[in-house]
């Protein structure tokens, strides 16, 4: 694996095997259902930092509450991560294929609208 300095990687399947080399989980039944278990909490902490800035900040996003919030989105991607490496899917074919998909719905104006093949 090649790492950058300050533990940056130079793509994102340098970072999926790092993920990896610090998953610890039992496996439940099939090995992606722990990391898709831990992404619904981790979206679920997101959505209640968010929750929270309106409730209680009047929706002021705060320095401290965006830094909560980006830890995170850390952990969401980890888990994504995760879910891909249990698949044996390489993360950055996650992300290319995403890539294909927003950009053949730009060029053909399907961005809104509903359903997976639009």
């Amino acid at each position: 694996m090649q790492k950058k300095n300050n533990n940056k990687f130079s793509d994102f399947d340098d970072y999926q095997k790092f993920c990896k080399s610090t998953a610890v989980y039992p496996k439940i039944g099939r090995s992606f259902v722990y990391p898709l278990i831990g992404l619904q909490g981790e979206v679920g902490e997101v959505s209640e930092k968010i929750k929270k800035m309106f409730r209680d900040d009047k929706g002021k996003l705060t320095e401290e509450k965006k830094i909560e919030i980006v830890k995170e989105l850390g952990d969401v991607v980890w888990y994504i991560s995760q879910i891909a490496t249990e698949f044996d899917v390489k993360f950055s074919d996650v992300i290319k294929g995403n890539i294909e998909k927003l950009t053949s719905r730009q060029q053909r104006g399907k961005l809104h609208g509903s359903g997976d093949n639009r």
